[in-house]
């Protein structure tokens, strides 16, 4: 698969990057998208992009909440994407705790090799997207652009691997994988 910048996958976490980290949520009443969250999900779908989120959600094997609750709350999740004009193509959730050194739990990559196998995407194609040091390694691990979410500079905010890009929210993203040049450059640049 060569992708275009057009239809491109594009990976997200789920807490700090589309919805307010709340440590620990188990209710699904209690979801709220991140500032220009539901806008960035919208132009993302709008340009063809395919929309995949892969989180750690440890309070299951913590034992803060069940298996069950955490599946509500990413039903509820994909209700919202959809109500604000957009669509996900899948949620895949590593329920482990830290402990439990699992390979789905991000960085480990069995999560991102599971959705590429089911949904038919290159991972090393993609666009990973995070508030954390352990999305940007994902990203890495399968040799796909990162993107790293975070309200502080690029010169700060850099955790070690390094992203591709530092993004203030999802509409900076949105800009970022339509542009076809600069993703070009940044995969040279590496």
């Amino acid at each position: 698969m060569n992708p275009t910048a057009s239809g491109r996958v594009v990976v997200l976490d789920r807490d700090g990057t589309i919805v307010i980290d709340k440590h620990y949520l188990d209710d699904p009443d209690e979801l709220e998208f991140l500032p220009n969250a539901a806008a960035g999900l919208r132009l993302l779908h709008a340009a063809g992009h395919r929309l995949v989120v892969v989180t750690n959600q440890s309070g299951v094997g913590r034992g803060r909440f069940s298996l069950a609750r955490m599946h509500e709350v990413n039903a509820r999740l994909e209700q919202m994407v959809v109500a604000a004009g957009a669509r996900l193509e899948a949620v895949y959730s590593c329920p482990h705790s830290p402990d439990d050194c699992c390979s789905c739990r991000k960085p480990g990559t069995a999560l991102m090799q599971q959705a590429a196998e089911e949904l038919g995407f290159e991972p090393s194609d993609t666009i990973v997207v995070g508030d954390k040091a352990s999305d940007v390694e994902l990203g890495v691990n399968v040799g796909a652009i990162t993107m790293l979410v975070s309200d502080r500079d690029a010169t700060t905010a850099s955790p070690a691997p390094h992203p591709d890009f530092v993004v203030r929210d999802l509409v900076q993203v949105a800009r970022i994988a339509s542009d076809a040049d600069l993703l070009t450059r940044a995969r040279a640049a590496r």
